[in-house]
């Protein structure tokens, strides 16, 4: 298949009501409203395709950008692929559920996370935190640098409540992931999430909404989550 075909198959699979909430959360045209679960059967047909990917996430079409992520090849891609990506995001769900998904499954995915985290741009620091969260959700603790991680639940408590609101969210999303699947930090996580608190989220001419990471830790510890790893990454 080339991106003329997969274009043409991801347009008849959309729905104007898929497309009107993909445009509340904030994608623009061109856009069609393509279900993710729709685009399985086209991603088994192809499988891993980078060459395919880059010439449907260089579209700007939300859907086939998306899709683009589905057949990525996360190990091809060097840093400056991935900057252009994350450059090309213009809104959360492509900078933490494309890019960032896509990020976490290459070797330099902490490198380049933390890269975004400092950079002071919101979608790139909310791309960076989430990458951490696919991480840390798939890989086995040992991967990771405790001390590193200890040092990074401060930066949430000391900055979360002044971060911008995608970055906000997703730092909120770090402190849980801390909290439920790196378990060399489940206590320093708890600890940090109760000093936090609630976090306000407010959005253009909408009531303020409040997440509270430490509420949500003690929910999943509840459940037995405690130490839970996802197989894959990508679904």
């Amino acid at each position: 298949m080339n991106a003329e075909t997969v274009m043409q198959e991801l347009e008849a699979l959309g729905k104007e009501r898929t497309k009107k909430t993909y445009i509340s959360n904030g994608a623009h045209e061109p856009v069609f409203g393509v279900a993710t679960g729709a685009m399985k059967p086209i991603a088994k047909k192809i499988k891993i395709n980078q060459a395919l990917a880059e010439e449907l996430y260089a579209t700007g079409n939300y859907d086939a950008m998306y899709f683009a992520g589905i057949i990525s090849d996360s190990s091809a891609m060097s840093k400056a692929d991935f900057n252009r990506w994350i450059n090309n995001a213009y809104f959360y769900m492509l900078s933490d559920y494309v890019v960032a998904v896509t990020l976490a499954e290459a070797d330099i995915a902490q490198e380049v996370a933390d890269e975004w985290i400092a950079s002071g741009e919101e979608l790139k620091m909310s791309a960076g935190w989430s990458c951490y969260c696919w991480l840390l959700g798939n890989r086995k603790d040992s991967e990771f640098s405790k001390g590193k991680l200890a040092v990074m639940l401060e930066v949430v408590k000391q900055t979360i409540h002044d971060a911008p609101v995608r970055t906000k969210i997703s730092m909120n999303n770090f402190l849980y992931t801390v909290g439920i699947s790196y378990v060399p930090l489940h206590e320093k996580a708890v600890e940090t999430a109760k000093a936090v608190g609630p976090i306000e989220i407010k959005k253009d001419n909408k009531k303020s909404s409040f997440l509270n990471a430490y509420e949500s830790i003690q929910k999943d510890v509840d459940k037995g989550r405690l130490g839970f790893k996802r197989k894959y990454v990508r679904c």
